[in-house]
């Protein structure tokens, strides 16, 4: 036996178990497409439920160095179409910059016209977003809590178009859908709102009405009050505390809505570095509650589907890793394919990869299609969606390190600008952010693509060179604009007053 034959059958074996983990999230992925579709008139024609009388609604807003958006998101809630005498206002407000001063003369501002509105600011930050939910939930008044983050701006009628939602006395929380203020601003917030429109127009509806488990997104939704109680109050062990929240509601029998037809807008990171630490934090704390949850849900009551689904659910940030190793792999399948000709025969390989690109394009074509955009003009925007989120695969395996290494990682809000069209700039700021040093091996492992471009090129084997191509150009996109980013942030600043 040769030493190729002899490294033939772990490379295989590897190989498969990465194809079989990558069909199963693409089969999950067109259920959840195929079920938006068929779902889709069900749940535009669905009724709320009718309040006999409003409740008392707390509005929280949790508020860390935002001194570009942070007087907007107050406005924004102080113009709320609810009765002032159901409702009240909480700033929860953690920064230690002059977003404080700013804070508390919009708040005195809001105050002398009539609103109930309260500053309250900690000195220390414990527990971050979660610490401060909790501390404002301890002398929250309100039967529901809505929380809105530093950069979404409510309209008016959310909370009435919203409350209906809570149809049944057992509904833990509802989550409304995101839009962006500012979608067309650059390449980078297009690609992001097609990745999000998709989440909101496909997976939160159709696991909500499926009634699997799903999560509350940190902002533009509703919890009951008794249910946080019932599930154990806000806690800061991961990242995201909002999926942490949800999933132990649903363990405690609690269900959720997802309301289609209520909106707030929100920002979308302008900066590659912001959209870096945004996705980090995310994927780190989904993956941290995946290792806290999947166990208890497997040992819990729930449905085998409920289970499969939250699984899935939990673990989705895997895909990154998976297309890593795709990447390392794919040089090792070429140079045996030159001794075992039928390796990479198109009977397998090639149907095989042609699926697995094309069912991603279904899924987020159907979820323009869901929100009534022109999805046909989109398609070459979701290859290069594709493409970003190839180019960020280092940053998830970056978070996974850091889990396996129990390294402690604080909550790292996103920056935000305030920045809603394209005529404004956020260079010059504050809050930029240091260059990210990942980028170094981005462009190794883009240059590694390339070579395997090649060598597919070489050998005959088209398909694997487009795929390898396509991994390179994600990969020196990310970490190209990450540095260009930086270059002209730091050495052509242009600091301009950001209005809206």
């Amino acid at each position: 036996m040769n030493v190729a034959a002899y490294f033939l059958a772990p490379v295989l074996i590897v190989y498969t178990l990465i194809m079989a983990a990558l069909v199963m999230y693409i089969l999950n992925m067109t259920y959840l497409a195929v079920m938006g579709l068929i779902r889709g008139r069900r749940l535009k024609d669905y009724q709320p439920a009718v309040f006999d009388e409003l409740p008392f609604v707390t509005v929280q807003l949790p508020i860390y160095n935002e001194r570009y958006v942070a007087e907007r998101l107050l406005q924004a809630c102080a113009d709320l179409d609810y009765p002032r005498e159901l409702l009240e206002i909480q700033a929860l407000d953690d920064s230690t910059d002059d977003t404080v001063e700013i804070v508390s003369n919009t708040v005195k501002r809001l105050q002398a016209a009539g609103v109930n509105v309260l500053h309250i600011h900690r000195e220390d930050r414990a527990g971050f977003k979660a610490g401060a939910l909790a501390n404002g939930f301890a002398c929250a008044r309100g039967e529901f809590l809505a929380i809105f983050d530093a950069d979404f701006v409510p309209p008016p009628d959310f909370l009435r178009r919203i409350l209906p939602h809570f149809d049944h006395e057992r509904v833990a929380f509802v989550q409304a859908r995101w839009e962006h203020l500012n979608r067309d601003y650059s390449l980078l917030t297009l690609l992001q709102s097609l990745s999000l429109d998709a989440h909101f127009a496909i997976d939160q509806p159709v696991r909500s009405s499926e009634n699997f488990a799903f999560n509350f997104n940190g902002t533009a939704g509703v919890w009951r009050k008794s249910a946080i109680l019932d599930a154990g109050g806000w806690k800061a062990d991961t990242l995201t505390e909002d999926m942490d929240l949800s999933y132990r509601a649903f363990l405690r029998g609690w269900s959720a809505r997802f309301a289609a037809d209520v909106y707030a807008p929100a920002e979308l990171p302008v900066s590659i570095t912001a959209y870096r630490r945004q996705q980090y934090r995310w994927a780190r704390g989904i993956l941290e509650c995946a290792i806290k949850y999947i166990p208890v849900i497997w040992a819990s009551d729930f449905s085998l589907g409920r289970k499969v689904h939250a699984t899935l659910h939990l673990t989705g940030y895997l895909l990154h890793l998976f297309t890593v190793a795709l990447m390392l792999i794919y040089p090792l399948l070429l140079v045996f394919a030159q001794q075992f000709p039928t390796l990479l025969a198109p009977v397998g390989f090639g149907v095989m990869l042609n699926v697995l690109a094309l069912i991603p394009a279904f899924y987020f074509s159907v979820g323009q299609f869901l929100l009534q955009r022109r999805w046909l003009k989109t398609l070459p925007l979701i290859a290069l969606m594709t493409m970003l989120a190839s180019g960020m695969a280092l940053n998830t395996i970056r978070a996974v390190v850091h889990i396996l290494q129990k390294r402690f990682i604080p909550f790292e809000r996103t920056p935000k600008f305030g920045i809603t069209h394209r005529a404004q700039t956020w260079r010059g700021n504050r809050y930029q952010l240091k260059l990210d040093k990942l980028i170094v091996f981005e462009f190794l492992l883009g240059g590694f693509n390339l070579l395997t471009a090649w060598l597919a090129f070489q050998y005959g084997y088209p398909l694997m060179m487009i795929y390898a191509f396509f991994f390179a150009l994600g990969l020196f996109y990310t970490s190209g604009l990450t540095l260009a980013q930086s270059i002209s942030a730091r050495f052509f600043p242009r600091p301009e007053p950001v209005t809206d």
